[in-house]
């Protein structure tokens, strides 16, 4: 047993070297953030709890914040994803962009591309002028009832859409008798972001004004998007750099002024 000690002391000191290096990657590196939280720390939490992880975020606000107030709701969301579990809201640093962008925009007809648990949905909804609508459009049904929870919770009134954003947006002119939008927050699958923007284009649901705000562009990234966006004489686009929900992580969200 002696002579097993000085190996059994070496693997301890490798394995927690290991763990070390793990724990630095992820809360620096962006792929290893996602793939730990997303791939693995999520599942592991899904199974011992028997809940998803939008469920126990839902809990934690039903169960801290105070009914009616929406700052309390966000900052339950906030200290819950940043403290017990990790999420990917929009977090509380990118907010602040998003919050800037709404005041300065003030928008009466807004889309949302993502709900997930409505946390960017309530820190818009609180900010909008009275008689303004907001409406979302979230794929994952279950997703969509966590935020309709979330939002009540917060004594806030937003429209959630189920389904995919393809198929609904060219809908969106007739079922909810709009024209245009004045502000469209995309926060979805980032596959989709350059393909649902030129799907607004082409339903003529943007005016010369109209406010596009992408998150995550920088991570896990819309190359495509940034791309046309940046390019096209259609628009007029600013990058406000920030850091990944929670993390120290780098990230970004650009701000696209629709021209005509």
């Amino acid at each position: 047993m002696e002579k097993m000690l000085p190996v059994l002391l070496v693997l301890g000191a490798v394995l927690v070297a290991v763990l070390l290096f793990i724990l630095h990657r992820v809360r620096t590196d962006g792929a290893w953030a996602l793939w730990w939280h997303d791939n693995h720390l999520e599942k592991l939490k899904d199974f011992l709890s028997g809940t998803s992880r939008p469920v126990r975020i839902l809990h934690h606000v039903q169960k801290v914040a105070q009914y009616g107030d929406a700052q309390s709701v966000l900052s339950a969301v906030d200290s819950y994803c940043s403290k017990i579990e990790w999420a990917m809201n929009v977090g509380d640093l990118k907010g602040q962009i998003l919050d800037a962008v709404v005041l300065e925009t003030r928008p009466h007809y807004v889309l949302e591309l993502g709900t997930y648990c409505g946390y960017s949905t309530v820190r818009i909804a609180r900010l909008l002028p009275p008689g303004a609508r907001l409406f979302s459009i979230e794929m994952n049904p279950q997703y969509a009832q966590v935020a309709r929870e979330i939002i009540q919770h917060a004594g806030l009134d937003v429209d959630i859409l189920v389904g995919c954003t393809s198929d609904l947006i060219p809908q969106l002119k007739k079922k909810l008798d709009i024209e245009k939008f004045d502000f469209v927050f995309i926060d979805h699958w980032k596959v989709s972001y350059l393909r649902d923007t030129k799907l607004l284009e082409e339903c003529d649901l943007l005016r010369p004004g109209s406010v596009l705000l992408a998150d995550n562009v920088t991570c896990p990234g819309a190359p495509d998007y940034l791309h046309y966006m940046r390019t096209s004489p259609r628009y007029e686009s600013q990058y406000f750099p920030s850091r990944l929900e929670y993390l120290q992580v780098e990230d970004g969200m650009e701000k696209s002024v629709f021209l005509a």
